[in-house]
This record gives C-alpha cells, sequence and structure tokens, in this order.
C-alpha cells in the first residue's frame, strides 16, 4: 500500500496543550477561503494520478494480451489432408504454431523475403514434378535467407551440407559455392526429394528424410512398423520439422489472422536483371568487374551469392554466367512493390 497508518493510539496524555489566540476576523475569512482551494486541488491532483494510472494499466494490458493461437483440425500437406484431432498431433502443431507467432521478428522476415524467393523457387518445383508446398521447407531451412549457414556447416536457402552439395551436382569449394546458387541448389533438392519419394511414396516422410537423412527414416520405419514419419518416435528436431512445415503454410496462407499485419511496400521484390555476362576463364579481382558494371563488390556478391571469394582461379576451365542487376532497381521505391501472394497484405 502506498500509504501505511500507525497501529500506536494516542491517549489525552500524548498531546500538549498549548493555548490558542483567537484569530482576528480577518485571517479568519483568508483562512476559510484557503481550505477548499486546498481541496480543489489535491482533487485535481489525484484525478490526473487517476488517469496517468488507468492509461498505464490499458498500455501493459495490451503489451501482455498474448493469445494462443487457434489449430486447425486438419492441414493439408503436398495434396494430402493430414488430421490434426489426436492428442499427439494437436500438441505438437499448437507447439510450432506458437513458436511461429511469437518469434516475430523470423516470421516477418519469412514473409518480406518469400515475396522475392517464390516467383523464382516455383516454377522450378513444378517443372521437377515436386509438391509446390516444399517451397516452406526451403523457408523452414533458411528462414528465406539464401546466404544463411548453420553451425553444422549447410548452407544455402536449401542447407546442403558440402559432401551432399557435391553429390547432386553442386561445385563447393573456397572461391565457387553453388549451395548459395538458388536456381542451381533448388534443382539439386528436388533431385533429392524425388529420390526420397521413390523410396517412401509419401511427403511428409520425404520432408522428414530431408532433416535426418534416409538411412535413420528407414531405420525407424523397419523398427516401429510404421510406414509415415507422422507416426514414428523420431529425433525431436525431426519430430518437430514436419510440423513446423504444416504450421508456416498455416500461417502464409494467413498471416493477419496470426497477428501479422503487412503492407504491399513491406515486402521485399525481386531485383531485376539487367544483363548476364560469361565468365570462362581466371578472375583476377571481381572487384574489378563490379566497378565496370557500375556496381560494388557488395552489390555484385549480392546478385550473384556463389562468389565466396575475391577471385577466382577457374582451375577446371568452367563457364559461369555472373548477374549485373539493374542499378536503378537496387534503391527500389516500396510503394510499387506488389505483393506475390495476395493472402500476404492488407489493404
Amino acid at each position: 500500500m502506498p500509504f501505511e497508518l500507525s497501529s500506536r493510539s494516542f491517549s489525552r496524555g500524548d498531546i500538549h496543550m498549548t493555548k490558542i489566540k483567537p484569530l482576528s476576523i480577518t485571517a479568519a475569512i483568508a483562512t476559510l477561503l484557503f481550505i477548499p482551494l486546498l481541496f480543489t486541488s489535491a482533487t485535481a491532483h489525484d484525478g490526473n494520478e487517476t488517469e496517468k494510472h488507468d492509461k498505464k494499466e490499458n498500455h501493459a494490458e495490451k503489451l501482455t494480451d498474448n493469445r494462443t493461437p487457434q489449430i486447425p483440425k486438419s492441414a493439408t500437406f503436398a495434396g494430402e489432408e493430414i488430421d490434426l484431432t489426436s492428442q499427439d498431433r494437436r500438441e505438437r502443431m499448437d507447439r510450432e504454431m506458437l513458436s511461429f507467432c511469437y518469434s516475430h521478428i523470423n516470421t516477418m522476415l519469412q514473409i518480406k523475403r518469400a515475396n522475392r524467393l517464390f516467383p523464382i523457387v516455383e516454377p522450378i518445383l513444378k517443372e521437377c514434378g515436386i509438391p509446390d508446398d516444399f517451397k516452406y521447407l526451403m523457408i523452414i531451412e533458411c528462414n528465406g535467407d539464401v546466404e544463411a549457414r548453420s553451425g553444422a556447416g549447410a548452407a544455402g536457402p536449401w542447407q546442403f551440407l558440402e559432401r551432399t552439395g557435391r553429390e547432386y551436382g553442386l561445385e563447393v569449394n573456397g572461391e565457387i559455392d553453388e549451395r548459395y546458387h538458388l536456381e542451381k541448389a533448388t534443382r539439386a533438392a528436388c533431385k533429392y526429394l524425388q529420390a526420397s519419394y521413390e523410396e517412401y511414396g509419401d511427403w511428409l516422410t520425404v520432408a522428414a528424410s530431408y532433416n535426418t537423412g534416409r538411412a535413420n527414416v528407414t531405420k525407424r520405419i523397419n523398427a516401429q512398423k510404421e510406414k509415415k514419419a507422422i507416426d514414428l518416435v523420431l529425433l525431436p528436431e525431426t519430430s518437430r520439422y514436419i510440423f513446423r512445415l504444416m504450421a508456416v503454410k498455416e500461417i502464409f496462407n494467413n498471416p493477419k489472422a496470426y497477428g501479422f499485419i503487412l503492407h504491399n511496400s513491406d515486402l521485399y521484390p525481386i531485383i531485376p536483371i539487367a544483363r548476364s555476362i560469361t565468365i570462362d576463364g581466371t578472375v583476377s579481382s571481381w572487384a574489378d568487374i563490379a566497378k565496370k558494371n557500375g556496381l560494388t563488390y557488395l552489390q555484385l556478391h549480392e546478385a550473384n551469392p556463389w562468389i565466396r571469394s575475391a577471385s577466382m582461379t577457374n582451375k577446371n576451365s568452367r563457364t559461369y554466367m555472373v548477374r549485373i542487376p539493374d542499378t536503378e532497381a537496387l534503391r527500389y521505391d516500396p510503394s510499387e512493390t506488389r505483393a506475390y501472394d495476395s493472402r500476404w497484405v492488407v489493404e
């Protein structure tokens, strides 16, 4: 409490009585006029403090108004409807929905970046016969960051390890690392996904194998006598992985329903490529090539993140197509950006 009253009682003997002189008439009138002012001032002060207190309480309520997201009764992934009404599935989905809904920065960035990535990735998935929903696998792998790198050494939008990247046809060395090449890495991922589907015949199980490896999934299928990864006891990370896929799709399909309010101008647009140049020899300085084309080395690298050093010896005499971005588009006007998927934004 802001104020405390003493429990000590006072007797008449505690009070020292003094003789009080009579007040003059003028002093008495002044005193009577001044007393109401004291009460008026105190009342106004208390009212202001109460108003301030109410505002603070309302603000606090807004800050702490955290609500659990609604969990759907079913989800669709790669054309298959997955029932989420059983205890284990509902609670696993709940965990991932909460994770995405209250990791505001990451989820916002994923949607913003998807506006730049999905127009490139979707046609490749379709061409390779991979369900469109696997674009969400890329999102949970890299958070939409093409240059993402894990502590284990997995790199790029599809998070290939060096050995796996080379196995699926990507060049990986200190000068060139095609794990960071969006189109080439997407095609390599499609090869892996298609091979896994031929083995399992279930796309969620394919997704689980992408996270933990086919050998691990096959071993658990045989030991637990189940055919689908969603019904297996998996490593905790992999068990969460397949529900993260469904959760991120659910949120991407209706961000506003889960508290993510974005406008067209918030999204990242594709930066158009003005032209491509062919490089089939050594490069003594990528910075010099950038300058000749009106760019900084940083801008050249962002358009070609597979370039991983300041120079290139090109020992295998390979040919590379280097993209030169439109320098005007590098200074884009956010008000002109349009959402690739209209569901991501509000009017």
